[in-house]
Order: structure tokens, then C-alpha cells, then sequence
């Protein structure tokens, strides 16, 4: 079983382009998008995947993800609930850890977000200085909700 625990932040300025080593395209939709559990769809540059969530348990939940063709990847999406989102997601590293940060088009041009994926709850880490409002716990800010 994969647990997911991750923290979710605002973000306040563009630094972080400056500090990414890597940044990929992302198409992402839902087949699913009840608050128990969520069945998400997501082309990442060329590869497909299907991922499998369970329930927010503040900052835990179960994760199960699977790569998939691209091409199967494209029609599920075409079964998804919209919208369908598109972002750009910025990978970043900081002292120890691995930001993500995500900066939305479409319907959510100007929508920002950056999350960090720890292996503990009681994981400590240092925050970069383009972070802004913790948002994990704002249902608002899962990408099932926007």
C-alpha cells in the first residue's frame, strides 16, 4: 500500500523558475472525484498515468499510482469529469528536499501551488523563500476540486 504525505503551499513570486532543474507539461483529469477517494488521469510529458487516492487524513492518505500508455492515458482522458487541467509543473530543489510547483493554465491562469512530499508527519523541512500560505489542509486547493 503507498501513502502520500504532502504539504501544500501558496506561492508568492517566481523565484522559483530560477532555482528549477526540470519543468514538464501536465494534462490531468478525473474519472472519479468523490471526497472518499479520487481516480485521477495524467499525461506527463510523454508518459500516462493512473493514480488512485484515498481520503485526506490531514496531511496522509493513501496513493496508489500506475504508468500507462500515453495514448490509453488521452482517451481516458476524454471520459473525465471537467475541467481538465493543465499546468506546468517546476521541479525544485531545496536544502534536502524536492519542491513541485505547479502554475496553472486555462481556467486557473494566475493559480500557483507547490507542494513538498515528506516521509514522515513529523518530518521537518526548510521552506524556500517563494512560498507563501499553507493550503494542505483547504479542500479548495486539491486539484479534484479546481
Amino acid at each position: 500500500m503507498g501513502i502520500e504525505i504532502e504539504h501544500k503551499f501558496l506561492v508568492k513570486n517566481d523565484t522559483y523558475k530560477s532555482m528549477a532543474i526540470a519543468s514538464y507539461h501536465i494534462l490531468q483529469g478525473y474519472l472519479c472525484r468523490e471526497p472518499e477517494r479520487t481516480v485521477r488521469v495524467r499525461i506527463k510529458g510523454d508518459k500516462g498515468y493512473l493514480t488512485v487516492k484515498g481520503k485526506n487524513k490531514g496531511s496522509r492518505r493513501d496513493e496508489f499510482e500506475y504508468e500507462i500508455s500515453s495514448d490509453d492515458a488521452m482517451r481516458m482522458l476524454r471520459m473525465c469529469v471537467a475541467p481538465i487541467l493543465e499546468k506546468t509543473r517546476y521541479i525544485v530543489p531545496f536544502e534536502g528536499h524536492t519542491w513541485e510547483v505547479d502554475e496553472f493554465s486555462g481556467n486557473r491562469t494566475g493559480l500557483i501551488t507547490a507542494e513538498i512530499e515528506l516521509s514522515s508527519e513529523k518530518e521537518e523541512y526548510s521552506v524556500p523563500g517563494f512560498i507563501g500560505d499553507n493550503v494542505t489542509d483547504n479542500p479548495a486547493y486539491y486539484n479534484s476540486n479546481l
